[in-house]
């Protein structure tokens, strides 16, 4: 199977983006639009629309008067909102219909109406834009510049075209790497098992440990003062929608601190072990134990990002199973201590007598289960001594 790869840039500021604003809000007008056919087509018919049907009905109404601005969005544009509404309803019937049979507990809400002016995108596919040299790029007929950091890897399939919070643009081209050569990547010989946690972020089963930022703590402060200044503004004023730049600013500010940390780290590992084996978290039940601090290290992020670095180094990046008692387990004699607590920090093992700490013991755990587990060949259990 192909691989998929996105290449995102910046668009630099241009009166020209003013198009492409009044292009992403007939965007957000039209996806409401689509949310209310289907709502009405179930309350009398009892059943939702096709996406074929849906797309027949908005090409009929581009036609009326009344519709005519929506012809300021490309036609495929159009019709990758009704598919993306119907992939919504697809996966809500399905969790209804999972939970219905006590498969799953999570429940998974049908597409709804959204705030035209919050509106953040749209796609097109095949037509509506086309790739010039150097970094421009047309959409409809007007070109546009982007921050060209890195060459487009493999065939462009779709181009996004993103708004974020600040009123920024960004182009995202996805493309299918159908080539790809194989990664020569020079051996080191070094494979490791990682433990999360709170206290320390990651803990290796070498005893390496990195600790995280957390940026969201560190400007709390500064988030507090300005929501502060946002609530007290008058609503629709020029003021308060400059307050809401700067508290949307701070965010992004703490967003690409944590996400320079995740990418910095992920090199790192990757540059240093051939295989990495990772414990499968449980983020619902560790958000609901200590809540802010989870969200602010961002272990899933992390995750995704170590997958991606991984990729395109030849790393191989293990996970074992969520319900393995990689904690409690002794790595010395393989006893497990179902008396420690969360506040134990180091253990005495009631067996064999082996003094633990906690995020190593757990770590070395990990690592040999990833080395038992199938396409672990390449660690051997020396190294985790």
């Amino acid at each position: 199977m192909p691989e998929r790869q996105t290449f995102a840039y910046k668009l630099y500021r241009s009166k020209c983006n003013r198009k492409l604003h009044r292009q992403i809000h007939v965007g957000g007008a039209i996806y409401n639009h689509c949310i209310a056919l289907h709502r009405r087509s179930y309350r009398l018919y009892k059943k939702s629309l096709s996406c074929f049907t849906l797309n027949n009905h908005l090409a009929t109404l581009k036609k009326l008067p009344k519709y005519a601005w929506w012809k300021q969005l490309g036609s495929q544009a159009i019709q990758n909102i009704a598919a993306r509404i119907d992939q919504g309803y697809q996966a809500f019937f399905a969790n209804v219909k999972a939970r219905k049979a006590r498969t799953i507990s999570r429940r998974v809400g049908p597409p709804s109406f959204r705030t035209v002016r919050n509106a953040k995108s749209f796609t097109l596919s095949q037509a509506g834009w086309k790739l010039l040299e150097g970094n421009r790029l047309k959409i409809g007929a007007t070109i546009y510049k982007y921050a060209k950091s890195r060459e487009i890897d493999g065939t462009i399939k779709t181009v996004t075209i993103k708004r974020d919070p600040l009123g920024d643009l960004y182009v995202y081209f996805s493309c299918i790497l159908d080539d790809q050569q194989p990664i020569d990547r020079v051996m080191t010989g070094q494979s490791a098992g990682v433990d999360f946690g709170l206290t320390t972020y990651l803990t290796g089963s070498d005893g390496t440990e990195h600790q995280a930022p957390q940026p969201f703590k560190k400007h709390l402060k500064a988030i507090a003062k300005a929501h502060r200044r946002l609530v007290s503004k008058k609503q629709g004023s020029h003021n308060r929608q400059q307050a809401l730049h700067h508290l949307s600013r701070t965010h992004r500010r703490v967003t690409n601190h944590r996400q320079a940390f995740h990418w910095k780290l992920a090199h790192e590992l990757c540059a240093h072990y051939d295989c990495i084996a990772l414990e499968t978290l449980n983020l619902q039940g560790m958000k609901a134990l200590w809540g802010r601090k989870v969200s602010d290290l961002g272990f899933a992020t992390f995750v995704e990002t170590l997958h991606s670095v991984a990729s395109t180094t030849g790393t191989l990046v293990q996970h074992i199973g969520k319900w393995f008692p990689s904690t409690k387990l002794c790595s010395a004699c393989g006893c497990i201590n179902q008396a420690i607590t969360l506040r134990d920090r180091v253990w005495p093992c009631p067996d064999c007598g082996a003094t633990h700490q906690r995020d190593v013991n757990a770590a070395i755990n990990i690592f040999r289960e990833g080395a038992s587990s199938p396409g672990g060949n390449l660690v051997s259990l020396a190294s985790a001594s």
